[in-house]
C-alpha cells in the first residue's frame, strides 16, 4: 500500500518538476536577453533598446516561462486527460502573456513616435497632430488584442466554441450588431474615430469647454480630459465635439493676440502711452515681435477707451503679456498723468453772488472727484 502511494506521488512529482523545470528555463532565457538589451541600450544610448526593456521585460519573462513549459507539456507521462488540462492551462497563460507582450509592443512604438515629435516644441502643430492620433489608435489596438486574446482562451472550450459557431450562423447576429452599434459607448467610439482624423482636438490644445479655459490632457475611446488653468479635471464626451460649438485657441496656430484695455480720462496723451507700450514690450521675452499698437476703441461722457495690443506665441505667455503690460502701463500712467485717471464730473449751478456779479466763497465752480 505504501509503495502504491509512493509510485503514484512519483508519478505526479516528476511530470510536476519537469514542467517547473522547463519554465524556470524559459525565464532564464527571457532574462539573460533582456539583461544584454539593457546593457547595449544603456551603452550605446539607443532610445529603442531601452524602451524594450522598459516595457517589454514583464510580459516577456512571463512568456518565457510559458514558452518553456509549452514545449514539455507533450511529454509529461500522465493521463491523456491531464495532460489536456495542463495543455489547456499553459495555452491559455500564453495568450495572456502573448496579448499583454503585443500591447506592450505599442508602448515601444508610442516612445519612439514621442521622441520624433515632441510637443514641447514651440512650433508643434505636425507634432501634436501625430500624437493625438497615435494615442487614439493605440488604445483601439489595445482594446481589439484584449477581445481577440480572451475570444481565443475560450475558444479552446468546446461548449463556447459550439455557442459561438451557432451565433456566427444564426440569422439574428446581424441584428445583434446594429443594436450594439446604436448604444452610445459604440457612438462615442465611433466619434473618436472621428476626431481622431478629422481632429477638431488634438492632444495639448488649448480650448474654451462649458466657459472653461483649459488644454486637451488626453483623448480616451469615450471622453476627453481638459485640464483647467486651476488644475481641475472637466471630463467631456467625445461626441460633445462633434455636437456642441467650442473654442480652440491652437486649432491652425499657438499664436495669438493679446490685449489690454484701459479706461482714462480724455485728458491722457495716447501718444505717450503708445511709446510707454513699445518700451514695456522691448527686450521682452514674452512678446513675439509681431504686433504692438494702442488704439482708441471706444468713449462716452466719462471715460476713453484704449486698447493696447500685441502678440505672444501661445496662450499661456499671452495671458502673463497682458498682466505685465495691464500692471506697466497703469504705473504709468498714475506716476506720469495722475489727472488722467478716470474721474466724474459735476458742475454746480450759477451761485447768487454770480448772479450780482461778486465773486463766489469758493474761486472753483467744478468740482471733480475721482470715480470709484
Amino acid at each position: 500500500m505504501f509503495d502504491q502511494i509512493i509510485d503514484s506521488t512519483a508519478a505526479w512529482v516528476l511530470p510536476l518538476v519537469k514542467l517547473l523545470l522547463a519554465g524556470l528555463a524559459g525565464f532564464a532565457l527571457a532574462w539573460v536577453l533582456f539583461r544584454v538589451l539593457r546593457h547595449y541600450g544603456q551603452r550605446r544610448d539607443w532610445l529603442i533598446l531601452r524602451s524594450i526593456n522598459r516595457n517589454l521585460r514583464k510580459p516577456g519573462l512571463w512568456l518565457g516561462a510559458v514558452i518553456g513549459m509549452l514545449f514539455v507539456t507533450g511529454n509529461l507521462n500522465l493521463e491523456e486527460n491531464v495532460v489536456d488540462n495542463i495543455s489547456l492551462a499553459v495555452e491559455s497563460m500564453l495568450y495572456v502573456f502573448g496579448g499583454w507582450l503585443i500591447v506592450e509592443v505599442t508602448d515601444v512604438v508610442g516612445d519612439i513616435v514621442r521622441d520624433r515629435y515632441r510637443i514641447t516644441e514651440q512650433n508643434n502643430l505636425m507634432e501634436r497632430k501625430i500624437i493625438t492620433q497615435f494615442a487614439y489608435i493605440k488604445r483601439v489596438v489595445s482594446v481589439i488584442i484584449f477581445i481577440v486574446a480572451v475570444a481565443f482562451i475560450l475558444l479552446q472550450f468546446d461548449k463556447v466554441r459550439e455557442l459561438g459557431t451557432g451565433l456566427l450562423t444564426s440569422a439574428g447576429v446581424a441584428g445583434i450588431i446594429v443594436g450594439l452599434a446604436a448604444q452610445k459607448s459604440i457612438a462615442n467610439l465611433l466619434a473618436g474615430f472621428q476626431v481622431a482624423f478629422t481632429q477638431p482636438i488634438r492632444i495639448d490644445d488649448v480650448v474654451i469647454v462649458e466657459n472653461e479655459w483649459g488644454k486637451i490632457e488626453e483623448i480616451t475611446l469615450t471622453y476627453v480630459v481638459v485640464r483647467i488653468w486651476d488644475q481641475r479635471r472637466l471630463i467631456v464626451p467625445l461626441n460633445y465635439f462633434n455636437e456642441k460649438p467650442f473654442q480652440n485657441w491652437t486649432r491652425s496656430t499657438s499664436e495669438l493676440l493679446a490685449y489690454v484695455y484701459l479706461y482714462t480720462d480724455y485728458r491722457v496723451p495716447v501718444d505717450a502711452l503708445r511709446k510707454e507700450l513699445s518700451r514695456l514690450l522691448d527686450g521682452e521675452p514674452l512678446w513675439d515681435e509681431r504686433v504692438n499698437n494702442v488704439q482708441v476703441t471706444n468713449s462716452d461722457q466719462h471715460t476713453m477707451e484704449l486698447r493696447a495690443l500685441m502678440s505672444a506665441r501661445n496662450a499661456p505667455d499671452a495671458w502673463d503679456l497682458r498682466c505685465k503690460i495691464r500692471e506697466g502701463l497703469i504705473t504709468f500712467i498714475q506716476n506720469n498723468y495722475p489727472e488722467s485717471l478716470p474721474r466724474t464730473r459735476v458742475e454746480l449751478p450759477d451761485s447768487p453772488f454770480e448772479q450780482n456779479g461778486q465773486q463766489p466763497a469758493s474761486p472753483a465752480r467744478g468740482i471733480e472727484e475721482g470715480r470709484q
